[in-house]
């Protein structure tokens, strides 16, 4: 699907509130939906409900629902504020693993305990969300801008008991029509497929660990503030800038599915999923094992 022509465009705080909040539901299905089909916890700590009137996973655990829950309002804030470019759920290698192989490049030769050279921590898959063509989130008439805003928005919402009929309100001129129901729509569609591309990928080894990410547009400023929501990201996940000519190694991985591109009236993002070739080298090591054990 090619993405709309209108990047950027700004709408309405009545329309951005809550297509903002609708993101951030998906983004947390996401979340807890990709932790469920790639083990990274059993599937025993998570519970059989419902969103976008869809089958999903959510994980029971208090800590882990109050982690993702952190990440997602943290990204949320820096969408407001108009400044990522692309969110990535990362999932690494185990962190006890083998130490990490003198080569500079992947080796798929097992080391002595006979698991693949691939240092602890290593990237496996990054699943991708695109968000660099969602509106601007306009000023209030406070002047307040990005998450300020919205914060403004909300509480004024709760106190008119409005909700998400807002999604329904009169357009301003020039703007694009929102409707809730294809909002929903479009949303329980991506999180089918990638329900479905995760089921059909390869188990990864047990001890997976995982983090949420976020690419900054070029003109944006980094996070930093207090309490500090946000740290530095490795090299090898470092993107292209106009200060980073070339990207991190991990950037892009070895082989990258796509899911599927969502877009309803001014919302529009693109999903997708990244292997990395570290991922090739367990599985291949794996195999190797197998094969030596019968």
């Amino acid at each position: 699907m090619p993405p709309p022509q209108n990047k950027g465009a700004t709408v309405s705080l009545d329309h951005a509130f809550p297509l903002l909040n609708s993101f951030n539901s998906f983004l947390t299905v996401a979340i807890h939906n990709i932790l469920f089909y790639r083990s990274i916890y059993p599937s025993a700590t998570f519970l059989s409900t419902k969103a976008y009137n869809l089958n999903v996973h959510q994980n029971r655990h208090p800590k882990v629902c109050d982690w993702i829950r952190d990440a997602v309002s943290a990204v949320a804030t820096q969408i407001a504020n108009g400044q990522v470019s692309r969110i990535a759920v990362v999932i690494h290698s185990p962190l006890d693993g083998p130490s990490p192989s003198p080569s500079p490049s992947w080796s798929s030769n097992p080391d002595s305990s006979g698991n693949a050279a691939v240092p602890p921590g290593s990237v496996l898959e990054r699943w991708m969300f695109d968000v660099s063509w969602l509106p601007a989130w306009p000023a209030n008439k406070a002047g307040a801008t990005g998450a300020k805003a919205m914060a403004d928005f909300g509480r004024t919402l709760a106190k008119e008991s409005r909700s998400e009929a807002s999604r329904d309100m009169p357009l301003r001129a020039g703007e694009t029509p929102v409707s809730g129901p294809d909002v929903d729509e479009q949303l329980r569609g991506a999180l089918r497929r990638m329900a479905h591309a995760a089921e059909g990928m390869a188990a990864l080894p047990t001890g997976c660990t995982f983090t949420v990410a976020v690419e900054l547009r070029d003109e944006a400023k980094a996070p930093i503030g207090y309490p500090q929501a946000w740290i530095p990201s490795e090299p090898n996940l470092q993107p292209a800038s106009k200060g980073k000519a070339v990207a991190g190694s991990d950037i892009g991985g070895a082989k990258a599915t796509p899911i599927r591109s969502v877009e309803a009236g001014p919302m529009f993002f693109e999903c997708w999923v990244e292997e990395a070739k570290a991922k090739e080298v367990l599985l291949t090591a794996k195999s190797k094992d197998r094969e030596q054990s019968q």
